[in-house]
C-alpha cells in the first residue's frame, strides 16, 4: 500500500468513525456495531485483502491513553466508595470466569488442555467500556455506571496477567503459590510506578503555561507510565490507570483552567478516534481468520457453537457473581444506615466542642487507633484533630450517598447485560504463541464471541435498561439537584467572603483600578474552587451537579483573564 493509498484510507476511516458516531444513535444501534460492520464489508474490498494488525500496537499502544483517558475523567469518590465492588468484578469474577472457561475449553476442544483453555479464557474474560457509555444513556444508577467504568479499568489488566501466567503454564509446572506472586508483583509494581509518574506529571506540567504544549506532555503520560512497568514485568495498563487517577484527582488543584479544557476537548477526540478505529480493524480482520479456520481445520459451525457457548458461560457466571454482591452492598448499606445517627452525633459533637472532645470521646470507647493516641498518655495532633474530622464527614457522605442510591435487582440486571466484551479480547487472542494448538480456531472463538457479545448485548442493553428502569420521578431529581446547587451557592458564597475585597482607593477607572479589581475576582475563584475541591474530597455533593459548578468557576477564570489579555 502506498502512502498515497495510505492517506485515504486513513481520512476514509476518520469520516466512518464521525459517521457512526452521529448516525449510530440515530438509528437506535451503538457506533461500536456500526463500525464492525463497516470493518467487516470493507475486508472484502482488494485493498484490504491481506491486513494484518499487530496485536500488540492495541494492547500498548492504543489501551494505555484509552484507560488514562478514562481515569482521568473517572469522578475520584465515586471510585472511592465503589471500589469494593469494582475490585470483585475486575479480579475475582475475571479470574474465576477464565477458570471456568478452561475447562469449558478443555472439554470441547479435544487436546487442548487446561492451560491453553485458561488462557482462551483470560483473553475472553474482560468486558470492554464500550458498555458505559451506552448505559449512561438510561435512567440507570449513577452507582451502576461507577461500577461498570471502574471495572473497565481494571479487569483488562487482571485479564492479560492470567494470559501471560496460564501460556507460561503451558511450557512448565504450575504453581499456584508462583502465579500469585507473579500477579502481586505485577498490580504493586505498577501501582508504585503509576503513582509517581502521576505525580511528576503534575510536578512538570504545573510549571508550563502553554496549554497546547501541556495537552502534548499529557499524550506522553500513558506511555510514560506503561511501557517501564511492561520493562520491568508488571502491569503497563495498571501503571497508565494508576497515573490517570492521579493526574484527574490532583488536576484540579496544580493545573489551570486553560489546561484541563484543552487536555479535556483534545482528549475526547483522541478517545473517539483510537476506539473507533480498534472496532473498524476489528471488523476488517474477521474474515481473514474465518478463512483460516475454514481452510485448515473443520470448518467455523463448530467454532462458532464454542463461541456461543463460552458466551452464555460468561454471561451465567457474570449473573452468579452479581447476585450475591448485592446482597453484600445491601448489607452494607443496611450497617451503614445503622451507624447513621451514632456518626451524626459524632459531627455534631465536633461542630459544639471541636475534634478534640469527640476524638477523646472515641479513644476512650477503644475505637481509635492506638498508634494516633494512646488513652491518658498522648495528646493528638492538630494534624490528626483535621484527619478525624474528615473521616466523620467522610462517612457521614458516604452513608448518606448509600442510602439515597440503593441497588436493587434492576441494577443487577444492568451490571450483568453490560458486561460485553469488545477490544481487549480481540486484541489479546492475537497474542496467542503461534505454537498455540489449533490457533485459529481459538482466535475465531475470541472474536466470535466479541462480535455477539456487541451485538446481542450491545443491541439489546439500551432497550432492555430503558423497559427494566422504574420511571422516574422528575420533580423529585429536579428538586434534588436544585436543593444541590443551592448548599453549593451557599458554600462558594461563604468562601467568598473570606477574600479581603481590594482597598477602595484604587477601585477606579484607571489601569490600577482594573488590574486590582480583577485579582480581586480571581481570588474569589480560587477560594471557591478551593472549598468546592475540599467538598469533592469529603463526597458532600453529587459528583456531576459539582462538576457543572467547577466547570462554571473555570469558565468564568477564563473569562476574566482574557479579558485582562484584551485590556492589556
Amino acid at each position: 500500500m502506498g502512502v498515497a493509498d495510505l492517506l485515504v484510507v486513513l481520512v476514509t476511516g476518520f469520516v466512518v468513525i464521525a459517521a457512526a458516531t452521529v448516525v449510530g444513535p440515530r438509528l437506535g444501534v451503538a457506533a461500536p456495531l456500526l463500525l464492525v460492520a463497516v470493518g467487516v464489508a470493507a475486508s472484502f474490498l482488494p485493498v484490504f485483502a491481506s491486513v494484518e494488525i499487530d496485536p500488540e500496537l492495541i494492547l500498548a499502544g492504543v489501551l494505555p491513553p484509552l484507560l488514562y483517558s478514562s481515569a482521568v475523567s473517572m469522578p475520584a469518590m465515586n471510585f472511592r466508595r465503589e471500589f469494593g465492588a469494582i475490585s470483585g468484578l475486575s479480579v475475582i469474577l475475571v479470574v474465576a470466569t477464565a477458570l471456568l472457561l478452561g475447562v469449558f475449553f478443555q472439554l470441547v476442544l479435544p487436546d487442548l488442555g487446561f492451560a491453553w483453555g485458561v488462557a482462551l479464557g483470560a483473553v475472553i474474560s474482560p468486558t470492554d467500556a464500550v458498555a458505559t457509555s451506552i448505559v449512561k444513556q438510561t435512567s440507570v444508577s449513577k452507582r451502576v455506571v461507577a461500577m461498570l467504568d471502574g471495572e473497565s479499568l481494571l479487569n483488562d489488566a487482571t485479564a492479560l496477567v492470567l494470559l501471560r501466567t496460564a501460556i507460561v503454564a503451558t511450557a512448565a509446572s504450575f504453581s499456584f503459590w508462583g502465579a500469585l506472586g507473579t500477579f502481586a508483583y505485577s498490580v504493586v509494581v505498577a501501582l508504585v510506578i503509576g503513582l509517581v509518574v502521576g505525580w511528576a506529571n503534575l510536578t512538570v506540567r504545573r510549571r508550563v503555561t502553554d496549554s497546547t504544549v501541556n495537552t502534548v506532555i499529557s499524550f506522553a503520560v500513558p506511555f510514560v507510565a506503561s511501557l517501564p512497568a511492561s520493562a520491568v514485568g508488571a502491569s503497563g495498563l495498571v501503571a497508565a490507570v494508576v497515573a490517570g487517577l492521579v493526574t484527574g484527582f490532583r488536576a484540579p488543584r496544580e493545573l489551570s483552567p486553560q489546561n484541563r479544557l484543552s487536555d479535556t476537548q483534545n482528549w475526547r477526540t483522541v478517545e473517539l478516534v483510537l476506539e473507533g478505529a480498534v472496532f473498524l480493524t476489528m471488523g476488517l480482520q474477521i474474515k481473514s481468520i474465518v478463512v483460516d479456520v475454514q481452510e485448515d481445520h473443520s470448518g467455523v459451525a463448530p467454532a462458532l457453537l464454542i463461541a456461543v457457548g463460552a458466551l452464555v458461560l460468561t454471561i451465567v457466571v457474570r449473573a452468579a457473581y452479581v447476585a450475591p454482591l448485592l446482597r453484600v452492598l445491601s448489607a452494607r448499606a443496611r450497617h451503614a444506615e445503622a451507624m447513621q445517627p451514632q456518626v451524626q452525633g459524632m459531627q455534631q459533637r465536633i461542630e459544639s466542642e471541636g475534634a478534640g472532645g469527640s476524638f477523646a470521646e472515641l479513644n476512650r470507647r477503644g475505637r481509635s487507633d492506638p498508634r494516633q493516641l494512646e488513652a491518658g498518655t498522648r495528646t493528638p495532633s492538630q494534624r490528626t484533630l483535621d484527619q478525624f474530622t474528615r473521616r466523620v464527614t467522610q462517612g457521614l457522605a458516604d452513608i448518606e450517598y448509600f442510602l439515597r442510591q440503593p441497588l436493587g435487582w434492576r441494577d443487577g440486571t444492568a451490571v450483568v447485560w453490560a458486561g460485553m466484551r469488545g477490544a481487549v479480547t480481540v486484541a489479546a487472542a492475537q497474542t496467542l504463541p503461534e505454537d498455540t494448538p489449533q490457533r485459529p480456531v481459538l482466535v475465531l472463538v475470541a472474536f466470535a464471541v466479541a462480535a455477539l457479545s456487541l451485538l446481542l448485548q450491545g443491541g439489546t442493553i439500551g432497550p432492555l435498561l430503558r423497559r427494566l428502569s422504574p420511571p422516574v420521578d422528575e420533580a423529585a431529581q429536579h428538586a434534588h439537584d436544585e436543593s444541590e446547587r443551592t448548599k453549593i451557592f451557599e458554600l462558594m458564597r461563604t468562601s467568598a467572603d473570606t477574600v479581603p475585597g481590594p482597598d477602595p482607593r484604587t477601585v477606579d477607572r484607571s489601569t490600577e483600578g482594573f488590574d486590582a479589581s480583577m485579582a480581586h475576582t480571581l481570588a474569589m475563584l480560587a477560594a471557591q474552587r478551593e472549598a468546592l475541591l475540599d467538598a469533592r474530597d469529603n463526597g458532600l455533593f453529587d459528583a456531576d451537579v459539582l462538576a457543572d459548578a467547577l466547570a462554571n468557576l473555570d469558565a468564568s477564570e477564563i473569562a476574566i483573564e482574557l479579558r485582562g489579555r484584551l485590556a492589556d
